[in-house]
């Protein structure tokens, strides 16, 4: 596969999993394409038109010949400048040490490596999870699917976006001032190829767990626990003590309605969504991470709260797609606090 055909796909299985369905994705395009062309001359210059076709906006191909084919991936959560920088030196220091076999003319006793982790040459592609770049700026406009979810769920959507408004200006505020570009450019100086998948992923886990607990029907909140523990990256973060945990409620605690909430959508919502997301009868929510202002909420208001754990559950997303590539004969190398599971056969 080239980096373009990889790229396509890993928004194609977003859209596939969108809560918001195929449906609500295409009306949110054509809300950009309709924007878009209302802009001023000047401003369509300076607009990121990938928007036009791309509907998450934390979704970005930063650096590379999308034209180039790939046979190895460097997969991660957080791949920024410390592990680019060790792609690039392990690769130069594999060439030092075979070069000095040659001189020495050791070929008898040729350099083994048998630590699959270990690179031997530089991948031909690096797809980290989290936004960088670009899209790290962009986080903020993603967000706004939230507002549809809570909708899906029973919450009116004019509350729903009123909820989320003054949130998503506050993440606009707070990602301002960093240093956006800094892993981009060390791609760049390493020449590998880079991109960052982010809720595409999340879509793909969001999708499995909420088809998981609908199909299973578990009863109380200890019983979503002992399904989440039986998941491979879930049970593998429980030895290293990150596994799923009970935020609000009790193990004997009735679920009532589950909804997965905070599992995509940029990152974490309001603490006014808890409230809104009772009176529209949910019982538990099953999120990746919570603040303790809306652990409060959620206590207040008798909501359940089950946190499956936050690079866990992102290992699961991308697990999801590279499992995709691993069926076209690419190899993955996991880094960065990826738990990497294969679900093929």
């Amino acid at each position: 596969m080239t980096i373009k055909q990889i790229y396509n796909l890993a928004i194609e299985l977003g859209i596939t999993a969108d809560p918001r369905g195929k449906l609500g994705v295409a009306k949110w395009l054509d809300l950009q394409k309709k924007s878009y062309l209302k802009l001023e001359k000047e401003k369509k210059e300076l607009y990121d038109k990938e928007k036009l076709t791309n509907p998450y906006a934390d979704t970005r191909f930063h650096f590379g010949d999308p034209d180039t084919k790939v046979k190895t991936i460097l997969a991660g959560i957080e791949i920024e400048e410390a592990e680019i920088a060790l792609a690039s030196a392990m690769d130069n220091s594999y060439q030092l040490a075979c070069l000095k076999a040659v001189i020495s003319k050791n070929t008898k006793n040729p350099i083994q490596i048998t630590n699959n982790h270990i690179l031997s040459t530089k991948p031909d592609l690096i797809i980290t999870h989290h936004p960088v770049g670009k899209a790290l700026a962009a986080l903020d406009d993603v967000m706004k699917m939230q507002a549809d979810m809570m909708a899906s769920y029973g919450v009116p959507i004019n509350v729903a976006e009123g909820v989320m408004k003054e949130r998503m200006q506050q993440v606009s505020r707070s990602i301002a001032p960093i240093n956006h570009m800094r892993p981009v450019d060390a791609a760049k100086m390493a020449n590998i190829p880079y991109m960052n998948i982010h809720t595409p992923a999340d879509n793909l886990v969001f999708q499995y767990l909420q088809k998981m607990m609908d199909r299973k029907k578990p009863e109380t909140v200890g019983e979503i626990l002992e399904i989440l523990n039986n998941i491979p990256e879930y049970k593998e973060a429980t030895k290293n003590n990150a596994g799923p945990r009970i935020f609000a409620g009790d193990p004997g605690s009735r679920c009532g309605k589950i909804v997965c909430f905070d599992i995509t959508g940029g990152t974490s919502g309001a603490k006014e969504i808890y409230p809104e997301l009772v009176r529209a009868g949910v019982g538990t929510v099953i999120s990746m991470h919570m603040k303790d202002e809306s652990r409060d909420e959620a206590i207040k208001n008798h909501l359940n709260v089950v946190i499956a754990g936050h690079i866990s559950s992102d290992s699961i997303g991308m697990n999801l797609l590279l499992d995709k590539l691993a069926q076209k004969g690419i190899k993955i190398i996991p880094t960065s606090g990826l738990i990497r599971v294969k679900r093929n056969k």
